[in-house]
Formats: structure tokens, sequence, C-alpha cells
């Protein structure tokens, strides 16, 4: 679909590179410029690593580049890269406010030589504002966008995203401008700049909650695993592990009662509707969570597919790379280039089973878009012969 837009990618990490190698898995060719010596810093971010010594972290965003090694302090090497950003159609870089521009690089100077050029820069805090030349760290952003406090054990210490959930939104968000952009310039001509800021991301993921306090006042708090605002929809302890019900209506909630022989719920006044299990909670997952500890969770699974009611097993990370809806969905990209270190320990080892990577999430046409390259080793010193 973007087969012959050429992006040169000098971003590192996670939010810049996630973009990219989202334009490659779409079919455009990618070029990411490391630095010289250590490359992305995200190449020594381990245990664990594959057999050949490359940190996991680096394999889940790099996948379909090409990459070359650069000083910036070498003017020949600095000339290449100047050459190679006017020959691009699309540019993506993170680095702090202004600081491509002592080297040629920013998107004043580059947009002025070649206007239809796209250029997005993904920062911390954004282009303007007071905290622009912040460094911006996943982490951070966070705890400052009030994702922290609304996530975690109620009464307890604020928690964190499992994953880098606003390093990762912000390289979707990036993509999705880089992509409406593109479309554009074919309309006009015209490339565009693009600021994305974790900041800003880390503002909207805050999404319903967000939208509770501009809308009443409201001060969202951590709930755990439960809803502010639909009950049941948290996680509950069967016989032998977790699972999630998810009962979003009161149908689904009529079925459920009757799956735990529990009829009555449907009808009681203080169940039958959504908002009166949201003002009675305490109450209903008391009654509730007996219930699902005298069965396994298998049990409770098959009673409840089989009435229409959402619910699945709290999985582990291993079980969900053993699923079958996952084999079923191919979304797994295997690199014979890479064999995998099976003890798991920083110490690379021969290993025969390739190295497999996470496939875009969707299916265009019947074809999951994922490029077959696989994350590259860091690449050769660029000089200024290179095209």
């Amino acid at each position: 679909m973007l087969r012959g837009i050429q992006v040169l990618d000098l971003s590192r990490v996670l939010a810049g590179p996630w973009a990219t190698q989202m334009l490659a898995d779409l079919g455009a060719s990618v070029m990411k410029v490391e630095r010289a010596g250590s490359g992305d810093d995200t190449r020594q971010w381990g245990p664990p690593y594959t057999a050949q010594g490359l940190a996991s972290y680096f394999t889940c965003a790099n996948r379909g580049k090409e990459s070359v090694s650069v000083d910036f302090k070498n003017q020949e090497q600095l000339k290449a890269v100047q050459k190679l950003a006017l020959q691009a159609d699309v540019i993506v870089e993170n680095f702090k406010v202004g600081q491509l521009k002592a080297f040629g690089l920013d998107a004043a100077t580059l947009r002025s030589k070649k206007p239809e050029l796209i250029y997005c820069s993904i920062t911390g805090y954004g282009q303007n504002g007071p905290r622009a030349k912040e460094a911006g760290y996943d982490f951070a952003l966070q705890g400052l966008t009030g994702l922290m406090s609304i996530t975690g054990p109620a009464d307890g210490p604020p928690f964190k995203v499992g994953v880098a959930v606003i390093d990762i939104v912000t390289g979707i968000y990036a993509c999705n401008a880089i992509t409406a952009c593109l479309f554009q310039r074919t309309q006009t001509g015209e490339g565009a700049t693009i600021d994305c800021a974790l900041f800003d991301t880390g503002i909207a993921l805050l999404a319903n909650q967000g939208a509770a306090h501009l809308v009443a006042g409201a001060e969202p708090k951590a709930m755990g695993n439960a809803h502010p605002s639909i009950v049941p929809y948290q996680a509950y302890h069967a016989k032998d592990g977790y699972l999630v019900l998810a009962v979003g209506n009161d149908r689904q909630f009529a079925s459920l009662a009757k799956a735990l022989d529990q009829d009555s719920w449907a009808v009681d006044p203080r169940f039958a509707t959504n908002p009166q299990r949201v003002a009675n909670r305490e109450l209903l997952n008391s009654l509730l969570e007996p219930l699902l500890m005298k069965a396994s969770r298998s049990h409770w699974l098959e009673r409840f597919e089989a009435v229409g009611v959402p619910c699945t097993p709290v999985q582990s990370v291993s079980e969900v790379f053993t699923e079958p809806q996952l084999r079923e969905r191919q979304l797994l990209v295997s690199h014979a280039e890479y064999s995998l270190n099976l003890d798991g320990d920083a110490r690379p080892k021969d290993a025969a089973s390739p190295l497999q990577t996470v496939g875009q999430p969707m299916v265009i046409n019947g074809l999951r878009p994922s490029h077959p390259l696989p994350p590259p080793a860091l690449g050769p010193t660029i000089t200024s012969s290179e095209p």
C-alpha cells in the first residue's frame, strides 16, 4: 500500500520506531539511522536476548527496516544523512525540541528545500509550551498525565501500565497522521510538519475518565480491575485462578444470573439495571465472588459462553502465545536470521527455533501487512557516496 514511499527514521527507543515499523509493514522502505558504535539504545535493553545477542526489546519495534550508523559530528557522514533526508518522502525523529537544527535536519530547513516532505517530530511535550524543552519518558508521562492515578488497586499506590502504553499509542497516532498527510499530498502536492507529543497522548488516553472530569468535575480514582461505570466488569477469583467478566448490558446480566442459578437477580431492584448495579457494587460482588470460588475457570467459562456472557481467563504471557486463536490468526512473523535463546539468560546461545515477532494487528483484504525483513543488525557507517 505504501510501496515506493521512502522513510528516513531518525528515532530511537519505542514511539518513533513503533510508527516506522507500521509504515514498513504497510510497504514503505525504511532506513533507520543509528548512533555509530552503539545504535538504538534498546539494542542493549536486555536480558532477554536472541541467540545472536540482540535484545528482545529492540525486536518488537524494528521489523522491516535497514540500518546505517552515523556520527553527526563527522561532517562527511552528516552530509550523507542530509542527502538521504532530501530523498525521503517521510522523516520521523524524536530528538529534543530544536536539537536537529544544528545539523540542518530540522523541519524548517528541510521543508524549505523540499516542500513536499512529510516531517514528523515525536517529543515528550510537543514543540511549544513551558515544558517543550524537557525530555519525555513514558513512565514519567504516565504519572504526569494522570494515568497512574487511575491504575492499580483502590486505596493503593499509583501503578504504571505493564507496557509503555503512551509510547506505543503515540507511535500509532504518528503513523495515522503520516498516512493522512501522504494522502493529502496526493491532492495538494504539499508535505506537512507533524508535531506529536507523549503528553498529548497521555491526556487522550484518559478517554472516558477524562470525560467524566470534563462533564461533571469528577475526580476518577484507581479501582483495581473494576470499571467506574459498569458492573460486573472486572476480574474475579474462581477455584483455580482468575477470570474476567465483562457484562456490558442488562440482558447479559440476566444471562449471567441464570448461569449462576440466581435468576432472581435479574429482577432484583438492587441489580436489575446497570445504574442499580453500580450503586450496589460491593453487595453484588460479595454475592458473586463466593459463587465463582466454588468451581474452576473452565467450568464457568463453559457455562457463561453457552449463554452469551463475555468471559475470559486471565492468562500469562506464555499462555497467550499458545492460544489457538493466535495461531489461527497467523499473528506471528518468523525470522530465520535470528534464533531464540531458550535458556532465557543474557548469554548468546545456539538454538534452532527462529525469532518471531508480532505482526500488525489488522488484516486487509485477507492479508496481514507484516514486513518479512527481520529487525536489522547495526548497519555500516554511512558515507557521502551512498545514494
